[in-house]
């Protein structure tokens, strides 16, 4: 395997997995490059999410596909807005209108905890019985004002009380060694190096 897809069109998702693989001598393609549309997304958990996505993109190309389902989730908001964290305020899609909602919801709360999750899932091929897969968190709270211009999402307004930042000031490298994406690509890098033996 030295060719994957990225089963993906977020900008800021492919800008931060290309990073995070980048020691792993792949060639990773997005997958609009290769003209696949994207995936439906149905599901209610981000693991079922993220193994349709992989199986679509590596069913479209004939090559292996990474996906990624990742999203923000409050606990005083039962763990909303979770799988759908990206169209949170509703079609089209918007970071500043999903950041609204939430701030907005969260005032009705003085838990303002939340955590960012992501899961990763590898397929070989589309009907691999033997997906990777590998998850990871990142504890923070939610602040009413954005602070920083980095990162994508809800990282403006995701207050990390190690760092006294938010996502979005904490540099590039930073975030993706801390962060629940790459705390979930250390996980699959893992399985990867056991499973290639």
């Amino acid at each position: 395997m030295n060719k994957i897809v990225i089963a993906s069109n977020n900008p800021g998702k492919l800008r931060e997995l290309g990073a995070l693989l980048a020691p792993f001598d792949l060639e990773a393609v997005p997958q609009a490059a290769l003209g696949v549309s994207e995936a439906d997304e149905p599901h209610v958990t981000f693991i079922e999410n993220a193994l349709a996505k992989a199986r679509h993109a590596s069913a479209a190309t004939g090559l292996p596909a990474l996906a990624d389902d990742s999203g923000i989730c409050a606990l005083a908001l039962g763990g909303a807005p979770g799988v759908y964290s990206a169209r949170y305020a509703g079609e089209p899609k918007s970071d500043a209108r999903n950041n609204e909602k939430l701030v907005a919801e969260l005032a009705k709360h003085a838990d303002r905890r939340a955590f960012y999750y992501c899961v990763l899932v590898l397929v070989m091929r589309a009907d691999d019985p033997h997906p990777l897969i590998a998850e990871g968190e990142w504890p923070g709270e939610i602040i009413a004002t954005p602070r920083g211009d980095g990162g994508f999402g809800y990282d403006p307004h995701f207050f990390i009380a190690e760092f006294g930042r938010t996502a979005a000031e904490l540099p590039a490298e930073t975030k993706n060694h801390v962060s629940h994406r790459g705390k979930a690509m250390q996980v699959l890098a893992e399985k990867l190096r056991v499973r290639r033996g």
